[in-house]
């Protein structure tokens, strides 16, 4: 049996139908009309322990409600949930003994104590052993560079900082599962590179389950292998990363070099490529692959200016997965 077992989940939501006028408002006092908006519309999938999970969607697709349920704040309307055996809602002490959420930039930190307060509080709350404690808090605060913030009120602290701290207090009582709700949204580079390469040593030295939803892709090309899409409650694709790229029928990218970077122009009439991108005398073109090959736009190109090299590029994840929201691609 997986450590995650979810079967045909819905979850609905009962919406108040505001009345507009004096009239109307009086009467809803009294009668009152409600509508149902279905966040989850049956979805259905396994994850093993030790598995790292990029569970992605547009805004307003249900991952955070299938998040919230997996972790017991919700009960579902219908289906099934079992978390290494336990239904999330119905045991919801001993489940939150054994995970560890971050919610984007809702903290878990208190405003006014230093982090390492914030740790000592959470090792009480979770009962955590003095020898484990101080193990885990050497290790997190080595692989998250903390530091020199150790000792810092958090009011004080970065939004880079924070999340950090965030992520460590998630994960200093060593549960068997993380869901991460946007760890690296508002970050610079350095920061989310700091997140990205600390949960992947994570999973592979602890053996922690993953769940990660992001709206940033290249959160899911460094940590995840395996990607559940969503949208409008409902299941689109669940497989490996590298399945989902080679499946994808749509538009695909070569590289185009010329001899010199003076800009080049399509030419007039209707052609299955387009340039994507340039840099220089280099150039992105954006192809049809049921239409055309790499090497026929290699031709078509090369009629107006002399090229130098060429070569294909891996469609970008971000691009395949705008387009599967856009109805774009299969």
């Amino acid at each position: 049996m997986a450590y995650i077992e979810v079967n045909d989940l819905v979850k609905d939501y009962k919406i108040y139908d505001k009345p507009k006028g004096f009239f109307n408002v009086a009467k809803s006092i009294f009668v009152r009309t409600y509508h149902t908006k279905r966040a989850v519309d049956h979805i259905t999938f396994s994850i093993e322990q030790g598995e790292v999970v990029g569970y992605i969607g547009p805004n307003g697709a249900g991952k955070s409600t299938t998040i919230k349920m997996l972790s017991g704040i919700l009960m579902p309307t219908e289906g099934q949930i079992s978390v290494n055996g336990r239904e999330p809602w119905k045991d919801r002490k001993q489940n939150s003994l054994h995970m560890g959420v971050v919610f984007g930039q809702r903290s878990q930190l208190f405003w006014d104590l230093p982090v390492e307060d914030t740790f000592d509080l959470f090792r009480k709350i979770y009962k955590v052993e003095e020898h484990k404690f101080k193990q885990n808090v050497e290790f997190y605060v080595e692989l998250l560079d903390m530091k020199e913030f150790l000792h810092q009120p958090v009011r004080q602290l970065s939004l880079g900082q924070k999340m950090r701290a965030n992520i460590a207090v998630a994960l200093l009582h060593d549960p068997d599962i993380v869901y991460l709700d946007e760890p690296t949204i508002g970050l610079d580079v350095v920061a989310k590179n700091k997140i990205r390469n600390f949960i992947r040593t994570v999973n592979e030295e602890k053996h922690t389950t993953v769940i990660l939803t992001t709206h940033d892709m290249d959160d899911i090309e460094i940590i995840c292998k395996r990607l559940i899409m969503i949208d409008h409650g409902k299941k689109l694709y669940d497989g490996t990363l590298s399945d989902f790229k080679r499946s994808y029928k749509g538009e695909s990218v070569v590289s185009i070099e010329f001899e010199s970077d003076e800009e080049y122009v399509m030419p007039e009439g209707t052609y299955p490529f387009s340039i994507l991108k340039r840099d220089g005398a280099k150039y992105l073109f954006r192809y049809d692959r049921d239409k055309t090959t790499p090497a026929e736009v290699a031709y078509l190109v090369s009629k107006n200016r002399p090229i130098v090299d060429m070569g294909m590029q891996e469609t970008d994840i971000e691009y395949i997965v705008r387009s599967m929201y856009e109805g774009k691609a299969e």
